[in-house]
C-alpha cells in the first residue's frame, strides 16, 4: 500500500443496499496520524524524565509559591495584575504582558498541582515544562507538514520525514546549563517556539485555497495575532519573518505557484494582515524602551548589544543547539560512566522499540520529493538565523560565547533546535536522491536519533545528579516537601523556621537581596494561602497566636 492509494476511498461493497454494505474502517491516515500524535508525546517524555524531581532554580524558586498564593483564588486577576505591570517592566527594557500572563498560568498550574494532587513544586514545574515540550514538538511536525504537503492533511498520511522528526527534536532537549530552556523557563518559552511554528502552520494551510476567502472577521483577526505577537515576548516575534519566508516558500518552491498567485493569494494576505498589526505595536514599544534604556541601565537579558562581538556570537548561537555541544555543558567532565548504567539502557530501549514501531509505518507515509526537502530547509533556516540573532545580540550570551561556553543553552534554545534539526533534516532528505540511499536513509536516521536521544537523557541524569549535591538545591526541595504537606503542628512549624532560616542564611552568603526579600515575602504569601498562618511562627508567639501548636505533637 502505497501513500497515495490511502486517499483514495475504498469502492468495496459499492452498488450493495445499504443494509448489506460492510461496516466502515477506521481511516488509515487518522491511524498514522495518530501514532505519529503519540511517539510526539512519549519520545520527549522519555528524554525529560531524569530531570523530573531536580530542584527549582533561579526565579522558580520563588514564583510558583507567588503564583499559588496570588492567584488560586480567582485566575483571572492574572491579566489585570500583568497588564498593570506594563509600565514598569518598560522601564527596565522589555513588553511582554501576554507573555507574562502565559508564564503566571503555567506558574499557577504547577502550584496547582502541588495544592489538589500533592505534587511538590520541583515535580510540578518539571511536568509543566514536559508538556511544553511534547507541543513544541507536534508543533515541528505539525509546521513541517502544513509547509511541504501538497493535500489536505486530514486526508494525506504525513511525511517519512515528519516521522523521524520527534526522535530528531527530542535529543536537542539536553539540560545545557542552568539558563538553558530544558532547566529555565522551559514552560514558558517552548511554548513560545511552539507558538512561532503554530502561526507559520496556520498560515501555510492557506496558500493555495482558492475557495478560502479571509473576510473581514478573519483579516481583523489576523492583525490582532500580529500585535498580540509583538506584546508576547522578543522570541515569538520570530513569527512575523517566518509566515512571510513559509508563505513564499510554499507557494512559489513547493507547490511551483506563478509569483503573481504566491504574493496575491489567500496566505499572503493573512501574512501582509499580521505584518500590518505587528509593526505599529512592535515598533512603538521599541522606540519607549530606547528612550528609557539611554538615561539608564536596563535588564541585562533584554538589552541589545550590537557590537563587534554580535557577530562573533551569532554562528555559535547557529551551533549551540547540536545535541554534542549541549553534552558537554551538562556533562563538563567529557565521556566517562554516566553512559553506562541502568537509566541510559532504559532509555535506549524504550527509544528502540517505538522507532521500531516507527518503520512499520514507513511503507504508508507519503514521500518527499528534493524540493519539498529543500523548501523545508530554506523556511527553517530563516528560524534558526533569527532565533541565534536574538541571542547574539545579548551582551549576557556575548559574555558567554566569549567565555567559551558555545553549547550553553539559552532562552532561544527550543527555537534555534527546532530550527536546527530541520535544517538538517530537509537536507538530508534533499541531498540523498538515488532510491537505494532513500530506502536506508529513514532507518539510518531513526538509529541515529535514537542514540542521540538515549545520549541525551544520559546526560540529564547527570545534570541533575550534580544540581542534587548542592545545599541550595537540596533546601529548595525540602521547601517544596514542607509546603506540598503542610504540617500545622509545632514539630511542622520548627522545620520550616529551620529551613527559612537555612535559606536566609546562604542568600547573606551569596549577597543576593533579591532572595532575602523574596522567600519569607512568597513563602508567607503561600502559607497564607494554604493554613492562614504565616510560613514561620515564631516561637514567642507560638502559644498565644496558635493554641494548637502548644497542644500539638505532645
Amino acid at each position: 500500500m502505497t501513500a497515495e492509494t490511502l486517499n483514495v476511498p475504498s469502492q468495496q461493497g459499492a452498488g450493495r443496499p445499504p443494509e448489506l454494505a460492510a461496516p466502515a474502517r477506521p481511516s488509515p491516515v487518522r491511524g498514522l496520524w495518530a501514532r505519529l500524535a503519540r511517539r510526539c508525546a512519549l519520545v520527549p517524555l522519555i528524554v525529560l524524565a531524569p530531570l523530573v524531581a531536580m530542584a527549582p532554580t533561579a526565579d522558580h524558586r520563588f514564583n510558583v509559591y507567588q503564583a499559588g498564593g496570588l492567584y488560586r483564588g480567582n485566575p483571572l486577576l492574572i491579566v489585570p495584575d500583568s497588564l498593570h505591570e506594563v509600565t514598569t517592566y518598560l522601564r527596565l527594557g522589555n513588553f511582554r504582558p501576554l507573555g507574562r500572563i502565559v508564564e503566571k498560568s503555567l506558574d499557577l498550574l504547577a502550584y496547582l498541582m502541588t495544592d489538589l494532587f500533592g505534587v511538590p513544586a520541583n515535580v510540578a514545574l518539571r511536568l509543566v515544562s514536559f508538556g511544553s515540550a511534547i507541543v513544541l514538538t507536534l508543533l515541528a511536525v505539525l509546521f513541517t507538514e502544513s509547509l511541504i504537503s501538497r493535500g489536505r492533511l486530514r486526508l494525506t498520511a504525513p511525511s517519512t520525514l515528519s516521522a523521524v522528526l520527534p526522535y530528531a527534536v527530542a535529543a536537542t532537549f539536553v539540560a545545557a546549563g542552568r539558563t538553558s530552556t530544558t532547566v529555565l523557563f522551559g514552560g514558558l518559552y517552548l511554548l513560545t517556539t511552539a507558538l512561532v511554528l503554530g502561526v507559520g502552520a496556520l498560515v501555510c494551510r492557506v496558500v493555495a485555497v482558492d475557495r478560502h476567502r479571509l473576510g473581514r472577521a478573519r483579516a481583523v483577526l489576523a492583525v490582532l495575532l500580529g500585535a498580540g505577537i509583538a506584546a508576547f515576548n522578543e522570541l515569538a516575534c520570530l513569527a512575523v519573518p517566518l509566515v512571510v519566508a513559509a508563505v513564499l516558500i510554499r507557494g512559489r518552491w513547493v507547490l511551483a505557484l506563478s509569483w503573481r498567485r504566491t504574493l496575491t493569494g489567500p496566505g499572503a494576505r493573512a501574512a501582509a494582515l499580521i505584518v500590518a498589526g505587528f509593526l505599529p505595536v512592535a515598533g512603538t514599544v521599541r522606540q519607549i524602551i530606547h528612550g528609557y534604556c539611554t538615561v539608564r541601565s536596563c535588564y541585562e537579558s533584554s538589552a541589545v548589544a550590537l557590537t563587534g562581538a554580535t557577530a562573533e556570537a551569532l554562528p555559535v548561537r547557529m551551533l549551540a543547539w547540536l545535541p554534542p555541544l549541549g553534552w558537554q555543558q551538562a556533562v563538563p567532565n567529557g565521556p566517562g560512566r554516566w553512559l553506562a548504567g541502568l537509566l541510559p539502557a532504559l532509555a535506549l530501549g524504550a527509544l528502540a522499540v517505538l522507532a521500531w514501531r516507527t518503520t512499520k509505518d514507513l511503507p504508508l507515509l507519503s514521500t518527499v520529493d528534493r524540493r519539498q526537502a529543500l523548501g523545508l530547509s530554506a523556511a527553517a533556516l530563516v528560524l534558526l538565523t533569527l532565533a541565534a540573532t536574538i541571542a547574539a545580540l545579548s551582551g549576557e550570551v556575548q559574555a558567554v560565547v566569549a567565555a567559551g561556553d558555545w553549547g550553553r543553552g539559552w532562552r532561544d534554545s527550543g527555537a534555534t533546535a527546532a530550527g536546527g534539526m530541520l535544517v538538517l533534516l530537509g537536507l538530508s532528505f534533499a541531498l540523498v536522491v538515488r532510491p537505494a540511499g532513500r530506502r536506508r536513509l529513514v532507518p539510518g536516521l531513526l538509529t541515529l536519533f535514537v542514540l542521540a536521544a538515549a545520549v541525551t537523557a544520559a546526560a540529564n541524569r547527570r545534570f541533575d545528579d550534580g544540581i542534587a549535591r548542592s545545599a541550595a538545591a537540596e533546601l529548595d526541595n525540602r521547601i517544596a516537601l514542607e509546603v506540598t504537606d503542610f504540617d500545622t503542628s509545632a514539630a511542622g512549624n520548627l522545620r520550616r523556621c529551620a529551613l527559612l532560616d537555612e535559606a536566609l542564611a546562604l542568600s547573606r552568603a551569596a549577597r543576593s537581596r533579591t532572595s532575602v526579600r523574596r522567600y519569607p515575602q512568597v513563602l508567607d504569601l503561600v502559607a497564607e494561602r494554604k493554613a492562614a498562618r504565616p510560613f514561620c511562627l515564631p516561637a514567642a508567639t507560638t502559644s498565644t497566636t496558635a493554641p494548637g501548636l502548644a497542644t500539638a505533637g505532645r
